[in-house]
């Protein structure tokens, strides 16, 4: 998995703005591609963050990049709790709520809805996304906006800036771990 990657889809994650997300690489090689990610563990755990395979179909893998603090903090709001906890997750700790979204990824053939709450969406907009079956939504842009438009355009703005800010770092130089805000 080519660092770029990590720099184009994770920034905000990176910078401390978001509290994970979710992008699918291409691999040949699984060993290759586990090693990566066990480098990349090593290095990012420092700051805060973990690397998560989620699911492998076809030489693709889906992969997740959070803070566990941040999803912590997510999932102890109690009405993600009950939404999570109706879909049968038990949300005792957020590394069993990880667990549990990779295993109904790796056993479905669709996404479950709720995968929204893990890198940090607006539970309203993953509401209503669940609610009205994708379609309905007022604005569309990092995730299909239910809720406060304005309040998502600033933030997808800000992820923007942020994803341009260290693209341009990444080019000139800076390492992953530099570019890490540490948690």
């Amino acid at each position: 998995m080519p660092e770029e990657s990590l720099v184009i889809h994770c920034s905000p994650t990176l910078a401390g703005l978001k509290t994970g997300s979710l992008f699918t690489v291409e691999y040949t090689q699984e060993t290759k591609l586990m090693d990566e990610i066990r480098r990349l563990n090593r290095t990012l755990a420092v700051k805060g963050l973990r690397v998560i395979p989620m699911r492998e179909t076809g030489g693709r893998v889906l992969i997740y990049v959070y803070r566990p603090s941040k999803l912590e903090k997510d999932l102890a709001d109690k009405r993600v709790s009950r939404i999570l906890e109706e879909m049968g997750y038990s949300c005792g700790r957020p590394e069993q709520c990880v667990v549990y979204l990779a295993k109904k990824l790796r056993e479905g053939q669709s996404f479950p809805h709720e995968i929204g709450l893990f890198p940090g969406y607006p539970l309203e907009d993953v509401q209503g996304f669940i609610e009205n079956k994708a379609g309905n939504f007022k604005y569309i842009g990092c995730w299909k906006v239910y809720g406060d438009v304005e309040q998502a355009q600033k933030k997808f703005h800000m992820f923007k800036k942020c994803a341009n800010i260290y693209y341009t770092q990444w080019l000139n130089g800076f390492s992953i771990e530099r570019l890490t805000v540490a948690a």
